[in-house]
Order: structure tokens, then sequence, then C-alpha cells
């Protein structure tokens, strides 16, 4: 069988670089991502590791998906519809990982519809290109961030129902830093996650963006989503109940880390036209080694940003 072949069979990147990922498996798919998330793996036991690894590895392929320059909106959509039923169901020639998939959600009691949830998210991409509203963004952002963070802590282990409403406002959180950062790199994709709301009350055009003109206008408006954003780490903050400290901290190494680049973003007044905002390795192992610290003394969150 050809590389491309199976990659495509495998739901993998089908691009030339997607090929080289055809004979992989879940932890390899994970460490190739380059991932923040993939870092934060570092806290977690072999065992936990092993099973968020997986868990990973079906996000980056139902993601890898959605995003291929090389499958059409129909062969998207029925990949992804192929991925819903394997959650379900073995199916004939179906890629390892799914299999792995299954016997995830098993052991941790997932029902599909928490993984469906997901899927739903990425699908969302192939039909919507503008949010009216940011009441309708934040379903796009459940769905993409907030719902894998509620599989994920399944998977660390908590004890308070309230983690739930932490790994949801977090999954907020990290979401709309990610659009903040991405707002040049989406709009060349054709896509303004920006709600349309939002544009309108700070005066800001379609065609202004598409210029990349950074004036006043998209500064107040920058502003106000960082705003936003840091609301949503805020109440994760003071979401996490003491018991799970521990537990989460790879969740917070996440948050950690969201948040420094956050505030890179607006110290250097939300420059996402000319350069492309990333913290350096150093940075990430200093905030990963306070998190760790954090986590091993048991210290509560800073609430502010």
């Amino acid at each position: 069988m050809k590389q491309a072949e199976f990659a495509r069979k495998n739901g993998f990147n089908i691009d030339e670089t997607g090929c080289e990922k055809a004979n992989v498996n879940a932890a390899t798919i994970t460490r190739q991502s380059k991932s923040n998330l993939a870092l934060a793996f570092v806290s977690l036991g072999r065992e936990r590791k092993r099973d968020i690894t997986i868990f990973y590895a079906f996000c980056r392929v139902v993601d890898d998906i959605a995003d291929s320059a090389e499958l059409s909106v129909i062969e998207k959509r029925v990949r992804l519809a192929n991925w819903r039923q394997m959650l379900r169901a073995g199916a004939p020639d179906e890629p390892l990982l799914a299999h792995d998939v299954r016997q995830l959600m098993h052991k941790y009691s997932l029902p599909p519809e928490m993984l469906e949830e997901i899927i739903a998210g990425v699908e969302m991409d192939l039909s919507i290109l503008r949010y009216s509203s940011f009441k309708e963004l934040r379903v796009y952002c459940y769905r993409v961030a907030s719902a894998v963070g509620l599989v994920s802590i399944e998977i660390f282990g908590y004890r308070n129902p309230r983690c739930r409403e932490y790994a949801i406002d977090l999954g907020l959180a990290l979401q709309m830093t990610n659009i903040i950062r991405d707002v040049a790199k989406d709009f060349q994709a054709g896509r303004i996650y920006l709600p349309q709301e939002d544009l309108a009350r700070f005066h800001y055009s379609e065609t202004e963006l598409a210029r990349q003109q950074h004036n006043e206008h998209f500064l107040q408006l920058m502003r106000f989503e960082a705003a936003r954003a840091r609301e949503f780490f805020t109440r994760a903050a003071a979401e996490l109940p003491p018991e799970d400290r521990r537990a989460m901290a790879p969740a917070e190494i996440m948050r950690s880390i969201y948040r420094a680049l956050l505030r890179q973003i607006e110290l250097d007044n939300f420059r996402v036209f000319e350069k492309e905002y990333r913290l350096s390795k150093l940075e990430k192992a200093g905030w990963i080694a306070t998190q760790l610290l954090k986590s091993f003394l048991n210290l509560p969150p800073r609430t502010s940003v």
C-alpha cells in the first residue's frame, strides 16, 4: 500500500509532510505535533500519559481531516462521519487508533457524545466562515477546546465535580487566545473568528482586516477580545478545586503557557499582522517547572493575568 493511501485511510494529513505520518502511532502523532499540550503531558504517570496521548492523537487526526488541503468538503464530511461511527463500533480496515480510542472510552466510561462534540467542532470549519456574535463563537470554542478539556480531566482524574467548570472555562480561554494570535493566518484561510458584532462595535471593517490595518480601532477590538480571554483564565483559576490541583497539573501547565502568550501579545500591542507569537523553549520550560513545583506544593493558581 502506498504511504499516501495509508495516510488517507488513517485520517492523517495527506500533504507532502503528512505522508510521513503514515506508519506512526499515537505517541508519534503527539510528539510530531509540537503542541503545547504535548509538553504538558510531562507531569503524568506512564499509564495516564499513554491514555491522554491516544486521546490527543484522535483530536489531531480529526482536526487534520478538517484542515486538509487535499480533500473536498464532501470527502472531509465522509471521513468525519466514519470517525463518528468508529467511536461506537469497529469497522473493516479501520485504523488502529480507532480501536485504542474505543478502549479508552470504555476504560474511563466516556460516552461517544463527548468525543463527537469535538468532531462537530472541527466540522463547523467546513461551513462557517464568520460568526455574528460571541454567543455563536462560544459554541465553536466549547466544541474544539472545552470538550477536549472535559475528556482530558476524566483521564487526569478528579474528585470535585466543579473541575468540569474549570475545564470549560479554561478551554474557552485557550481558544480565545488562539483566535487572537491567529487573526492574520485565519483570514488568509478565509475565516474570521472575531465576532462580527465586535468588529461593528469598534468600527473595524473586514476591508481594514484584509488590508491588515493596525489602527486604533483594531487595537480597541483586540484589547476587548484579550479582556474576554483573561476573564475566562481568571474564572478557571478560581474554579480549580484545591483537592484536584495536583491531578490538573497538565491543564495548569497549559493555562500558564497560554496566559503568558496572551500577555506577550498584549504587551507587544497585538502586532499579529507582522509576526507569529510563540514562547521560546526556555520560557515554556520555565512555566512547566513552575507549575510542577506548584502542583507538588499544592499551591493555588494565580487568579489574575
